[in-house]
Parts: C-alpha cells; structure tokens; sequence
C-alpha cells in the first residue's frame, strides 16, 4: 500500500511540476494592458492593469522597427527592443521582439536572457552565431553561419552571440518567450558590477593576472 501511495505521489507531481514552471504568467482574460498608476489598475505580474474596458488599438501598437538603429559603439551593433515597455498590450503575452543591426564586423556580444528561449531571423548580411550549454553539458559549443531567410534558436539562459562576418551592415529580427526577457551581458556583468567585484577574486577565477583584471574592470565600470 505505502509503494502505491508513494508511486501515485510521484506521477502526481511528474504531472504537476512541468505546469508549474512557467515564467511568464498565462492570462485568464483576453488582455491585460499595463499602466503605471496603481489607481486605474490591479498589480498583475510586475505591471498594473488597465480596465480592459478601457484599452484602446495604441495599447498593442508599436512603430519604427523599419528604422536602423546606432552602432555607432565599441560593439558595433544596436538592439531595438519591443516589450511590455514599449507595447502595454504585451503584458501576461509571454511574448516579446528585437531588431538587431550589426555595423560590418559588429557583434551583439555574449549575453543572455534570463526569462526566454530566443528566435532570431537573418534579414540582411551574413552572421556567425552560437550558444554554449550548461556546466552539465560538458559547455558544448552550438555554432552556425546564417544568410538572409535563415533561422536560429538560442535556448532560455544559455550564454550565445551573433557577429557579422561580412563586409556589409546586417539585420535580424529576434522573438523572445518573455514580455521582458531580460539581459545579461557577461562581460559588463562581471568587469562592471557597481561595486566592482573584487579583482582577486575574478583574478583566480577566470585564470588572469590581477592586473589584467583591474584593467578589464576600469574599462567596463563606466
């Protein structure tokens, strides 16, 4: 008897577990448009909700991702975001979008997102892309060369890239399972944390001279 019961727990929670780890809360209404004012609204996943009697076309409206966006930078490259910030309407979607431009030899550097598995889609130009897996999976390398029409899936929280290989700017566009995915890139992570993490410390993990690490981390404080 206790071996049925015990057996009728677990698949009880092999059931349960998977819906239970969700990041982004489903809706239980058609929408859910996010305000700031905490009068004109109830607190629902980070935002306050609108009456929905009140939502309008603009709540779920979002222009300019035609326009190209600034790479003038040390990276080279620009991210255009469009989120729950930018699309109220977006708030417990679970859903959200970038556009991407690359300068010739940009990159949008090691990073990743905390909250979402990324799409992406090559428009224009040519990209090296990859991803590296979990300290459990050996950190394998996961790597390809796309061209315009191409698609790449970078999994939720792994560390991954995108450069430009080709002489010309590029253009991607990127969905991401989150209404606010989030970012990590790791080198600001690591050499600009406010306040610094401490140079021994990043000395003796990544395998660097003290110094190197004082320099890396005067170079990202800013």
């Amino acid at each position: 008897m206790k071996f049925l019961q015990s057996l009728l727990v677990f698949i009880t929670l092999a059931l349960v577990i998977p819906f239970g780890n969700a990041y982004d809360p489903s809706p239980l209404q058609d929408f859910c448009v996010a305000v700031n004012n905490l009068n004109n609204g109830v607190f629902v996943n980070g935002k306050f909700c609108k009456d929905p009697k009140q939502a309008k076309a603009e709540d779920f409206f979002f222009s300019g991702l035609n326009k190209a966006g600034n790479t003038d930078n040390d990276v080279k490259s620009n991210v255009t975001t469009v989120n729950v910030d930018q699309i109220p309407g977006l708030n417990t979607m679970g859903i959200s979008l970038v556009r991407i431009d690359y300068a010739p030899y940009g990159q949008n550097p090691p990073h990743t997102h905390p909250r979402a598995t990324e799409i992406l889609v090559l428009i224009e130009g040519t990209l090296y892309v990859g991803f590296v897996s979990s300290n459990q999976d050996n950190n394998r390398l996961f790597t390809k060369v796309l061209h315009p029409g191409d698609v790449f899936v970078f999994p939720i929280g792994q560390i991954h890239f995108q450069v430009n290989i080709g002489k010309t700017p590029a253009v991607a566009f990127a969905g991401l399972s989150s209404q606010n995915a989030g970012v990590i890139t790791i080198a600001n992570t690591v050499f600009g944390s406010k306040p610094p993490i401490n140079p021994d410390v990043l000395a003796q993990a990544f395998q660097l001279d003290v110094n190197v690490v004082k320099d890396l981390e005067a170079k990202f404080k800013n």
